[in-house]
């Protein structure tokens, strides 16, 4: 990812190296935090390896944390203000945080064929493997044997999948024009009143969250250490405690549905003229909050660090635990519906989503996630002529 967060004086990090998915595997991430240039032939004995950057594998986990409780809160907020209240505000920016993480470490991303071939199998792969799970899961859960399979209609989680890989693929272009962030922003409000978008490829969200993408890939790592200042810190604790008390008057007011930025104004019959108002409001809305939790987060090693690097495990295995309490009728019992049963659930969420980032369902499940696929690729002409090289030296 980023070497330091810590600049010195005009000195400015590198550029890291694409990491595929904003819940990195650990493969990705040690790619992302090497430099663009190769390592000396003779490092010095004894030389440490790169260490993966603890603030960045914090933020995911506390991220993804929330993600789960999220899910977990949602059939509670039809009986619950307060769980309403809680959903809405981190809702506001969980996914916002883990995109822009991702646009940060895509900053070097280019068409390089080492790079493609990380996109095709750290995104493109596992979208393919989850979605044809999710589909076969739902028609036995659910009891739906009727339901399509389609891949151009993600379900429930993959959309992130989808949504990352257009984003990637379209790095070049952003990194090419000369206002990124406005012109992603005009995107995304444009999207908000075009219902013939439809669902295909869930395209409305790949550009109604397009701006936090833009926005990572315009940030450098000084910018992370501006939201770690001590003012910036003490700021964040009203501004949350306000949002909380906004969300909790707005739960009885306010369709949630705004926050997935999954459809148009038409679509949330809505008057057109709530589209523009309602993207730029809770693009501000989210870049605060996101701001506010990153000012939190921990640098320095935790016990959740290491599993930072499991979040996209976490992130997609949920899934089926989070649609399976549906489908089984898990919320039927009125105990959850109250304040105690409602604690039992987020800590019940946190606790499995834990558990899903852990090294050994990482080591289960890194056939998908992480396939190296070296049959399915040609060889890169540039790297066979290195080798050449190498080996006749």
């Amino acid at each position: 990812m980023t070497n330091s967060l810590r600049p010195h004086g005009s000195q400015r990090t590198p550029l890291p190296q694409e990491a595929v998915p904003a819940l990195p595997t650990p493969r990705d991430q040690e790619a992302g935090q090497q430099t663009t240039a190769p390592p000396a032939p003779s490092a010095p004995t004894g030389q440490k390896p790169k260490q993966r950057d603890a603030f960045f594998d914090n933020a995911k986990y506390l991220a993804i944390v929330l993600v789960a409780m999220g899910h977990a809160w949602e059939p509670l907020t039809d009986t619950s203000r307060t769980a309403e209240a809680l959903y809405m505000t981190v809702y506001t920016f969980h996914m916002p945080a883990f995109i822009m993480i991702s646009g940060y470490f895509s900053r070097s991303f280019d068409m390089r064929p080492d790079r493609l071939r990380r996109l095709i199998t750290g995104v493109a792969v596992p979208y393919l493997v989850f979605e044809i799970a999710y589909t076969l899961f739902k028609r036995w859960a659910d009891d739906d044997p009727t339901y399509d399979f389609s891949l151009l209609d993600p379900w429930y989680l993959t959309w992130f999948l989808i949504a990352l890989f257009v984003w990637r693929l379209t790095t070049p272009i952003w990194k090419l024009v000369r206002w990124p962030i406005p012109l992603s922003l005009a995107i995304a409000t444009l999207a908000s009143v075009s219902p013939d978008i439809g669902d295909d490829l869930d395209l409305q969200r790949v550009l109604q969250f397009l701006p936090f993408f833009v926005i990572g890939l315009s940030m450098k790592p000084e910018h992370f250490q501006l939201m770690r200042r001590r003012s910036v810190r003490m700021a964040s604790v009203p501004v949350f405690a306000c949002a909380l008390l906004f969300a909790y008057w707005a739960a009885p007011r306010m369709n949630s549905a705004w926050f997935y930025h999954r459809d148009s104004v038409q679509e949330l019959a809505a008057p057109p003229w709530t589209g523009p108002v309602m993207t730029l409001a809770l693009f501000g809305c989210s870049v605060v909050l996101v701001s506010c939790f990153l000012a939190w987060v921990p640098r320095r090693h935790m016990w959740f660090t290491a599993l930072g690097a499991g979040t996209l495990y976490g992130y997609l295995l949920h899934g089926f635990l989070a649609k399976g309490s549906r489908f089984w009728g898990w919320y039927d019992n009125e105990w959850l519906h109250k304040p105690l049963g409602e604690i039992a659930v987020t800590i019940a969420a946190g606790t499995v989503i834990t558990a899903l980032c852990t090294p050994p369902v990482q080591r289960a499940f890194r056939f998908v996630m992480e396939p190296k696929m070296a049959w399915a690729f040609r060889k890169d002409p540039a790297e066979q002529a290195r080798g050449r090289t190498t080996t006749g030296a």
